[in-house]
């Protein structure tokens, strides 16, 4: 049997690949600065704040996924993401939605070293709705099929609430029903 070269595995392979350490990028392969549209010196090295709409989601996103990570090591949802550069047919600072799933390489200190992937559900589209941050993460909550009182769980906000941020985006993406609105959110 051929040896594998696990390094060429990683640099070629059909989604985007992270390495991490304190959520700071330290190795990536080329389909992430494909989707993010950036060169790897413009991500080794820095923080994954810089593909986040704004610093507060970042934090906010990375408070969210510590409780999963420590109870099974791994965390997984679709956001909202920016691209950072012009490269490969992006558009700097478009926002697309994405699919991010993540691997903790010990439980206890989450954040401490991990594995990310990402997958670009928007194809190259950007979204055309102006969307606030906690509308982007309804959204996002919306997506993987949650209901109202689920997501206000979720997020640590009334059902209620949800529903109002549910209605906005219905009217923002001209959405009649809960499917039509996620085919939309995922076409942009």
């Amino acid at each position: 049997m051929p040896e594998i070269d696990y390094r060429l595995a990683f640099e070629h392979a059909p989604v985007g690949m992270v390495v991490s350490s304190n959520r700071t990028i330290v190795a990536c392969n080329l389909r992430v600065c494909e989707i993010f549209g950036a060169t790897p010196s413009a991500l080794v090295g820095h923080s994954f704040s810089i593909l986040y709409p704004s610093v507060a989601e970042f934090e906010r996103i990375g408070k969210r996924m510590e409780p999963f990570l420590n109870a099974s090591g791994h965390y997984a949802d679709n956001r909202m993401m920016k691209r950072l550069g012009n490269l490969h047919g992006a558009i700097a600072d478009e926002t697309f939605w994405c699919h991010v799933t993540g691997h903790a390489m010990n439980r206890a200190a989450p954040h401490e070293a991990g594995i990310w992937t990402f997958e670009d559900l928007g194809s190259r589209r950007a979204v055309k709705a102006e969307l606030t941050p906690r509308e982007r993460e309804v959204a996002a909550q919306v997506m993987r099929g949650l209901t109202s009182k689920e997501i206000g769980k979720a997020l640590g906000i009334s059902h209620r609430t949800v529903e109002l941020h549910r209605a906005r985006l219905m009217r923002k993406y001209a959405a009649a029903t809960t499917a039509e609105l996620v085919q939309k959110l995922i076409a942009g």
